[in-house]
């Protein structure tokens, strides 16, 4: 019987042992947090605004040119021949589709170019922590941003050592730490 006893507890330690051994070590980071602070986030959102802004210019002169061809037709519609005056508002119909392309256009270039210029940031920040991960011995890092961590150490969080292994400054007012839940 003592002998039953003996091997049931060497056996329960065994295998509490070998999971202890097989423990993955895991940490978090807010990576949205982590891209605010990078400087290149700040030279793309820039980047992206001018480019909002020459899309927008291009938009408004074009509406500009509508409503200027709009007003001289309306106050000239009078005299015209039927000719003359279908073939106007046929113009001002093909300028006013034209405006809607452009505007439906400029949204998927806005898009697109914001993508590509947030790529390289995300892709630094990943390359920061994945390196900041294998020199913390850390199997796993969870980003708290998406909202799929349930519970995680506050001492685990990786922000402080990825934004060091970058060489950014946070601001003493930033938050470095993902909000609580």
């Amino acid at each position: 019987m003592k002998n039953i006893i003996k091997i049931a507890v060497v056996s329960a330690l065994v295998v509490v042992s070998s999971f202890t051994a097989n423990a993955q070590k895991m940490a978090h980071i807010n990576l949205d947090s982590l891209i605010s602070v990078m400087p290149e986030t700040k030279v793309a959102t820039q980047a992206v605004q001018d480019y909002a802004k020459q899309l927008e210019t291009q938009v408004t002169a074009m509406q500009t040119e509508l409503q200027s061809k709009y007003e001289d037709f309306q106050a000239k519609q009078g005299d015209m021949p039927a000719l003359v005056k279908a073939s106007k508002e046929k113009e001002l119909n093909d300028l006013n589709q034209r405006i809607q392309d452009f505007q439906q256009q400029a949204q998927q270039d806005y898009q697109k170019k914001s993508a590509e210029l947030s790529k390289p940031v995300y892709e630094k920040a990943k390359k920061a922590i994945d390196q900041v991960a294998k020199d913390n011995g850390f199997k796993y890092v969870l980003d708290t941003s998406t909202g799929l961590v349930i519970y995680n150490e506050p001492a685990d969080d990786i922000f402080n050592l990825v934004v060091k292994k970058l060489g950014i400054t946070v601001p003493a007012s930033g938050s470095t730490t993902a909000p609580k839940k």
